[in-house]
This record gives C-alpha cells, structure tokens and sequence, in this order.
C-alpha cells in the first residue's frame, strides 16, 4: 500500500476511499524550502493543487533515495510541475481534466454577463447609496461575436452556453481542426489578431507557455471594434479563467483608463494572491479569486478521478489521465 501526501487539500470521502483502500494519507501544506530538501521522498505519491509547486528542484529531492513515483494534479494546468524533471525521474505525472470543465464554463459565463450588464460596478455603487440606474446602461451578449482563445472541452462548453444567449462564437486554437469547430458552430480563424479585430468579447482558454504569455496585450486589446455584429456599441470585454499571465494586467488597467476597453474579469492572475493589485481599484474590472473549480460538485469530481488515478497506479498500471 501507499504513502500519499496531499499538499493542496482534497475532498474528504476521496481521502476516505484511499484510506479505506489501505493507503495512508497526509494531508499537510509543504513550504517550497521544505519541497527543495525532499520532504516528499518519503511519500510513494503526492497530490497537489496550484498552491504547490512540483519545480525541478522539488521533484529531483524527492526522487532522490526516496520512492516518490506518482504527482496527481487535482485539476487541469500542470504549469506548476515539471513535465520534464518528472519523466526523467520516473514519475508518472496527471490530473483530472474533465472534473471542473462544467464548474469553469459557468463561472466564465457569469463573468460575461457581469461584464456587460455591469453588475459588479451596479453592486458598488449601490453599496456607497448612489442610484446610479441612468448610467449603468448595459449591452445584451445576444447579437455580439465572441472570441475564444483555445477551444478545448471549456471553451467548447461556454461556446454552446454563449450560442444559446444568440452570440456568434469565433476560436483560435490551432490544434483544433476546422471539421470540429464546423461541427460546434464555430468560426475558426488562422491567428489570434483576427480574433481579435472581429469580436468585442473574447476568453481565455488556452495554457499558459512562452508563446501564450502575455498574448492578450495592448496591441490587441486595440484591435477590437467596440461595435457588435449587430451594430450595437456594446464596447469590449475581456474575461480570463484560465491561467495567470496570459492577460498582459498592466496593459488591461491601461485600456480601461483609456476606455478601449469597457471591462475586464479576472478569475486568474500573473501574481496570486493578487491583494493590492492596482486593477483591483478600477470600476471597469471586477474579479474572483481563482475559484474556477470551487464547487462543491467539482471538487467531489476531482476527488474522485483523483482516487481512480492513484488507484490504478498502484495496481501497476498507467492512468487513463497520464501526461508523460
């Protein structure tokens, strides 16, 4: 039987079903210090969140003298493990990508309507005693075309959520062939500059990489028309509940200044917690912190997978999930 640590928290009948499997669960918060002097290399698995982070340096310490041969990811971005470190070691790295896809596509959609009927800002007004009804003038998403960055299973998910409010759904994703996105109802374009100048809503759904990094930018927050395909002036709107740091932040608060853009939503950000980021005083944005798969059905969903992950890794055999 196996020696688990779960570092980031897990739902608690997943932490009962592997005990009553006969494995033995820790459950406890490890300091990067504490990673990078293998504190791990006494455990035979290890299951994180985004809190913990699998770097090299950890992954190398618990390998060494130590049995560590499994990294679950209770979630879908690996960004924080080494893909490469844990090949190289042996260990098998996956996570549980369909368990919080329902959970992101309603949270991303409840942040577009906010971000076109201005319901955070109607909040705050509302709370300081102002009855700011003639200025809070909204849009409907109906009519408008929005851009997907990256149209996999979320993406997708929110694309068939928006076409039911009547928007046009448009995605860049090179890895996603045009039969799909015909299928889906998709408009598919070639590169993201054309996304870009042709929707006055885009979200972000795509990892973060070196390509990806910083792609929502200044320059192409420019781009976008302001003007739905229904001749409205809707304005532009930006939502990203995916990963930190593909939003450009600085060059979000400065098209919000500007007015090139009309709001912006964040569920994610470059730098987490985000206490004291200066977009947090604009009335254009408004934000959640990272809570795209804080439900309760996510998290017994990603318990769960998670459990017939480490289940099969121990009966010696590969997870269905593994990404190495």
């Amino acid at each position: 039987m196996g020696r688990i640590a779960v570092t980031d928290g897990m739902a608690p009948e997943a932490i009962s079903m592997l005990e009553n499997s006969g494995h033995q669960v820790v459950s406890h918060h490890y300091s990067a210090e504490e990673l990078a002097d293998g504190v791990l290399s006494e455990f035979d698995a290890v299951v994180v969140r985004s809190a913990t982070k699998m770097t090299s340096e950890a992954i190398n310490a618990s390998c060494r003298g130590g049995n560590l041969s499994f990294i679950g990811r209770a979630g879908v971005g690996v960004d924080n493990i080494d893909l490469d470190a844990a090949t190289s070691n042996g260990v098998v790295v996956c996570n549980t990508p369909g368990a919080s896809t329902k959970s992101v596509v309603e949270l991303t959609i409840g942040h577009l309507l906010a971000c076109a009927r201005f319901i955070p800002k109607a909040d705050r007004s509302l709370r300081r005693s102002e009855w700011a009804k003639k200025s809070l003038k909204g849009s409907e998403l109906g009519g408008k075309r929005l851009g997907l960055i990256g149209y996999g299973r979320i993406a997708q998910g929110v694309g068939a959520l928006a076409q039911s409010f009547g928007m046009e759904v448009h995605a860049y994703d090179p890895y996603v062939s045009q039969k799909l996105a015909i299928k889906l109802g998709c408009t598919l374009h070639s590169d993201v500059d054309s996304l870009f100048k042709q929707c006055t809503h885009i979200s972000v759904h795509c990892n973060l990489t070196d390509e990806t990094k910083h792609l929502v930018n200044l320059d192409r927050i420019s781009m976008m028309p302001r003007i739905g395909a229904d001749g409205t002036e809707c304005g532009n709107h930006i939502v990203n509940c995916a990963r930190g740091g593909i939003v450009h932040e600085e060059s979000v608060l400065e098209a919000l200044e500007s007015g090139n853009l009309t709001s912006a939503a964040l569920d994610v950000f470059e730098v987490e917690p985000a206490i004291g980021n200066p977009l947090l005083e604009h009335e254009g944005f408004h934000g959640s912190p990272h809570i795209g798969a804080a439900t309760l059905e996510a998290q017994s969903r990603v318990g769960l997978e998670m459990v017939s992950n480490l289940l099969t890794h121990f009966d010696g055999k590969k997870p269905a999930t593994a990404l190495n």
